[in-house]
């Protein structure tokens, strides 16, 4: 009977002691979470203008961090000791840091990428050797698709620190056709006709006026460009369609290419 009386008090002292305190951090709970709700929601609310990609991000970034603090500060409330478990969430986020530092290089990557927007979805990018379209910048990848109907994955760490040629920046585009030609070939009749013909095409621009222009010479002959300004989207097609229309012209207007030279004959130009 004195075991169960004394049990009580120590009961009843318990309950004295920590009910207010659970009560108190239960209503810290309630109210921080709702707190924490609306900090979300403002955050949505006043990055209304930035990348729907970077807004959810920061947004459920923001909400993770501010409930696992309000988690910690109730769990000190009630009396359990928070200092340990800090420091070893501390040592857990350091050692999955470190098994993750390329996941992580591509996470910053991403950020990166989409604040300070070297491209866009929608745009033509060159990078680490890959050609294609923006469809899509995820948080660690952006994915690139070619005319081949190939997907390209490319990790965002890699792409924010390397060079990356963006051929939709600007409003126009250069198609440029090289050709190798016999060097008696006269450049005014190559113009004559070959200007014409890049200016009948739909999607080439007026200004810049097309060009053609010989970029180097070689052994009996030399190597001519044809060269149109198109809009950024319609470089692909433009390219495939002039290139057969001057090849055909060139077949029509019986321009010769180069004109075969014996090693005979290079190496007596040379001595």
């Amino acid at each position: 009977m004195n075991r169960i009386t004394t049990y009580a008090e120590q009961l009843q002292t318990l309950a004295v002691l920590y009910l207010p305190r659970v009560f108190m951090a239960l209503l810290a709970l309630v109210i921080g979470w709702w707190i924490i709700g609306r900090v979300s929601h403002l955050i949505t609310v006043s990055t209304a203008r930035l990348d729907v990609s970077l807004r959810s991000f920061l947004t459920s970034l923001v909400n993770i961090v501010l409930k696992v603090l309000l988690l910690i500060s109730v769990a000190g409330m009630v009396g359990f000791e928070t200092t340990s478990f800090v420091a070893i969430l501390g040592a857990a986020g350091l050692a999955v840091g470190l098994a993750l530092q390329g996941t992580l290089a591509n996470f910053a990557g991403g950020v990166l990428i989409l604040i300070f927007k070297p491209y866009v979805v929608g745009d033509i990018i060159e990078s680490q050797g890959k050609t294609g379209e923006v469809r899509e910048i995820q948080i660690f990848n952006t994915i690139l698709a070619t005319p081949q109907g190939d997907t390209i994955i490319l990790p965002n760490g890699a792409t924010s620190n390397n060079v990356i040629v963006n051929k939709s920046a600007q409003s126009r585009s250069l198609v440029e056709i090289l050709a190798d030609v016999d060097s008696a070939t006269s450049l005014d009749e190559l113009r004559r006709w070959a200007v014409p013909l890049l200016q009948a095409d739909p999607q080439v621009l007026p200004d810049p006026a097309p060009q053609v222009g010989i970029v180097a010479l070689k052994p009996g002959g030399m190597t001519v460009a044809f060269r149109a300004y198109t809009l950024a989207g319609h470089t692909i097609p433009a390219y495939g369609r002039l290139i057969e229309q001057v090849q055909r012209a060139l077949g029509q207007q019986g321009v010769k290419g180069p004109v075969p030279v014996s090693h005979t004959y290079t190496r007596a130009l040379a001595e």
